[in-house]
């Protein structure tokens, strides 16, 4: 052996004693009260879904799903449809989640194409207000997405449009929170997100899968919404969680056989890359308020976009403001047709992200490109 072989052999022989050392100390912890239903509360809980009179002549039958649906949470059926990963995994034998290998799948293809395919953008409704329920009437960050489309379309650029308000209308339409997976070890947050759906504790209709999709075929992001007492309104909020995974998750599950705790602390500590799955996107945020709130708003999702190293379209993609300022809230649509000067720089924002995108496809790279960090971010 070489001195370099020598000298490279001592190195490794080291830092495998370190990791081995700090693997030795890794506690996983535990102390909170348990969840898990008895039959009896279960049963109560799930008859809940029929509490609707109409369902009172299928008696006998929904008592035979009540009894099926017991079986299934008591046995942990999270993944009913299992298959072998393939060898695409680093254990090509261990069982995935069918719905998750689909989900995983289309986002690699949509991120193969997105190289070469046509400027696209994602438009986001933020707010949870939709006329056909609740509240009669459309929102208007709607009205926003619509002045907004009509820029893309002259432009020629290909739209998503995402209305998180049919979470607030849609039948089954869910995006379920995020259960902090990432705090426990970043690698056992997977990319996509594979705590959903959750068969055995009714968490499924998850939106999420698709909407992941559509994050990854844009090349830009649009994201309209209104304040909500200082906050983004909560179906954003949810959406914005669930997307934690795209900012260092881990693609492969079966490197942690599935939600293995200890393993997957093991994997991080061990250097992880920490990749950044949206990166080289650019965006641009629109928030309106009524009287208080937008900048905090503001400042939080571009934060958060720039966080994910999405890149921001300029001033005019960063716009925040007030719309018929402490006026009733029964007249705030009137107040938006008044205000041309609002609805203007909506139209800017998208502007400017076309713009932004244009450039960043012709090789117009950030001055911080290809830097490396000191600190995770």
């Amino acid at each position: 052996m070489t001195v370099c072989g020598l000298i490279v052999g001592s190195a490794f022989a080291k830092m495998e004693s370190m990791f081995e050392h700090i693997f030795e100390s890794i506690v996983v912890r535990k102390g909170q009260p348990e969840t898990q239903l008895s039959e009896q509360r279960f049963k109560e809980q799930y008859r809940r879904n029929f509490f609707d009179p109409h369902f009172k002549d299928v008696s006998v039958e929904v008592e035979r799903i009540v009894e099926r649906a017991w079986e299934n949470y008591n046995a942990h059926r999270k993944a009913p449809i299992t298959v072998k990963a393939g060898p695409a995994f680093k254990d090509p034998e261990y069982k995935l989640s069918a719905e998750w290998l689909s989900a995983h799948q289309k986002i690699q293809k949509a991120q193969a194409a997105w190289t070469t395919s046509k400027n696209r953008v994602l438009v986001i409704n933020g707010s949870p207000r939709n006329e056909h329920t609740c509240p009669g009437e459309i929102p208007k960050s709607y009205r926003m997405v619509e002045a907004a489309k009509e820029i893309f379309m002259e432009k020629g650029v290909e739209i998503d449009f995402l209305d998180l308000s049919r979470v607030t209308s849609e039948y089954g339409k869910t995006i379920h929170p995020c259960k902090g997976c990432v705090s426990t070890s970043m690698a056992l947050c997977h990319w996509p997100c594979s705590c959903y759906p959750n068969h055995s504790l009714g968490h499924h209709h998850d939106w999420m899968n698709e909407i992941y999709e559509k994050w990854v075929s844009a090349h830009g992001i649009m994201i309209i919404t209104p304040v909500h007492w200082y906050q983004t309104p909560s179906v954003l909020k949810l959406m914005i969680d669930r997307l934690v995974c795209a900012d260092g998750g881990n693609a492969d599950p079966t490197s942690t056989s599935g939600k293995n705790v200890i393993q997957a602390k093991k994997m991080e500590l061990a250097g992880w890359p920490y990749p950044k799955h949206l990166a080289g996107r650019a965006f641009s945020v629109v928030v309106h308020g009524d009287a208080t709130g937008v900048n905090n708003v503001r400042h939080h999702l571009v934060d958060w976009l720039r966080d994910m190293e999405l890149i921001p379209a300029g001033r005019s993609g960063m716009l925040e403001g007030y719309i018929g300022y402490n006026q009733p809230y029964a007249s705030s649509h009137h107040d938006l047709d008044a205000d041309k000067n609002f609805m203007t720089e909506v139209k800017n924002g998208a502007l400017s992200l076309v713009e932004k995108i244009n450039s960043i496809r012709a090789g117009v790279v950030e001055p911080d490109h290809g830097l490396s960090h000191a600190i995770k971010k």
